[in-house]
């Protein structure tokens, strides 16, 4: 800017101020005290607003902002270290939480209720305004207490558990896991003998180290390496689905690029990537 337009924007400043920024001789121009005082505010107020740019672009890129992710037991104890381990890495600056060893109904309304944004889960789960991704399947096991007469075999059936007392998840529709070991327990022809129920998976395989029961459970859970429990191969058990479930609509760039890295993380147990609303 030339000088003349210059010294009029600054002598229309001081008089919207109505005070004198600079004081002027024939020989020099110096700020005065308001002067160097309204110079560091504008400079910190022009520092602000190119840090909130640089903040917007760095959110809207999905590098930056929040995300609350809720997990299903064997996903707390198999996927979710190493999911939490890569987001830390790859988005160090965006505040991540976990909610572990949650049922699928409580993952769904916490979903709705905008309470978690991202939820590792078991399908099915009817409602509109979720989606669901296919991340894996996971082969079904039988866990047994040490010493116990089935754990000598190399592999087990279902119908060999019978005479066995079950450690289940909740039922009557509080937990896929606890309904699907009912329906093979009843396509086996006999109806299971519910000794306990219990919400988290890692109390559920305590009490089954404990002697208490056997339990059906996915093949990560076996990660959890308590002592006093053994795995054994479930022979035409099936498999049982893990999904990543999230808002319909919910096209946040940090959630795009969390999903992206967890697909990277299960594509190796993944045979077929699929996306559909839930309630379809």
């Amino acid at each position: 800017m030339a000088q003349p337009p210059l010294s009029q924007q600054v002598r229309q400043l001081e008089a919207e101020l109505g005070v004198e920024l600079l004081h002027r001789t024939t020989r020099r121009v110096d700020l005065t005290d308001a002067g160097a005082a309204f110079l560091q505010r504008a400079r910190d107020v022009l520092a602000a607003v190119d840090a909130a740019s640089a903040e917007a672009q760095r959110i809207g890129a999905g590098l930056e902002g929040r995300l609350v992710v809720g997990c299903v037991g064997s996903a707390t104890y198999s996927l979710l270290p190493s999911l939490a381990r890569t987001l830390r890495e790859e988005l160090p600056a965006v505040d991540f939480s976990f909610r572990g060893e949650m049922l699928v109904p409580d993952q769904a309304a916490a979903l709705l209720a905008g309470e978690i944004d991202l939820a590792l889960l078991r399908p099915p789960v009817d409602h509109p305004e979720l989606v669901l991704t296919s991340l894996r399947r996971e082969r079904l096991i039988v866990a047994l207490p040490d010493g116990h007469r089935l754990a000598g075999r190399k592999r087990l059936r279902v119908e060999d558990l019978r005479d066995e007392d079950f450690i289940v998840h909740p039922g009557h529709g509080r937990s896929v896991m606890s309904g699907l070991v009912l329906t093979l327990c009843r396509e086996a022809g006999f109806e299971p003998r519910v000794r306990q129920e219990v919400g988290e998976t890692s109390t559920l395989v305590t009490f089954v180290a404990a002697g208490l029961g056997v339990a059906l459970v996915p093949e990560p859970v076996s990660a959890l390496g308590v002592a006093g429990a053994t795995y054994r191969p479930l022979v035409g058990g099936g498999h049982v689905e893990l999904s990543a479930a999230t808002r319909a609509g919910d096209e946040t760039p940090v959630l795009a690029r969390a999903l992206a890295i967890l697909a990277a993380l299960t594509s190796a147990d993944r045979p077929g990537q699929t996306s559909r609303k839930a309630a379809q």
